[in-house]
Formats: structure tokens, C-alpha cells, sequence
């Protein structure tokens, strides 16, 4: 499939893009490029190949979802000014 200059130049002006002739022209040589290379994948026969999530075979390192760190909520809290069920209360800043 070959794009042409006018279609190129349709699209610039969708996108609100000033081109060149010269660089309406590079670009429709770039997206023929493109559009032949599209349809040189698509007649490969990819009928008995399985979707792939990544290019190289990865196995991801699992790990048990456990808490390791222990609960310091009390010793932070009694540095803090003013607290109350638990909670940092902090003075008012918007009336």
C-alpha cells in the first residue's frame, strides 16, 4: 500500500502541521516504507504460534506477600504534638 502526496498533506493539515513539498514528500516515502513493511508481517502465517507477554522467556521470582518490618506506629506517634484515636491531628488551615 502507497500513500500519497496529497494524503499526506490532508493529514498535515488535520494535524495543523505546515509541510514543505519537499517534506510532504519524505514523508510519503517514510509511510510507504512503513505500510509495505505492515504488509510484509501480515502475510507471515502465524496460525500455531502462542501470544508471547515478552520477547525472551521470563520467570518472574515470586515472593510470599508477608509483613516483615515491625509495627511502629506508637513509637512514631509519640513524638507528634496532639493525637487522638490513633490519628496525627493537625491545626486548621483553611476557614
Amino acid at each position: 500500500m502507497s500513500i500519497s502526496l496529497s494524503d499526506v498533506k490532508r493529514i498535515a493539515s488535520l494535524s495543523r502541521i505546515a509541510v514543505s513539498d519537499a517534506e510532504a514528500e519524505a514523508t510519503r516515502a517514510q509511510l510507504s516504507g512503513i505500510f509495505s513493511l505492515i504488509e510484509e508481517m501480515q502475510a507471515v502465517d502465524t496460525a500455531g504460534i502462542a501470544p508471547m507477554s515478552h520477547a525472551q522467556e521470563i520467570v518472574l521470582r515470586m515472593r510470599s506477600d508477608t509483613v516483615t518490618e515491625a509495627d511502629q506506629h506508637e513509637a512514631f506517634q509519640k513524638g507528634a504534638p496532639q493525637v487522638e484515636a490513633a490519628l496525627y491531628l493537625v491545626p486548621k488551615v483553611i476557614e
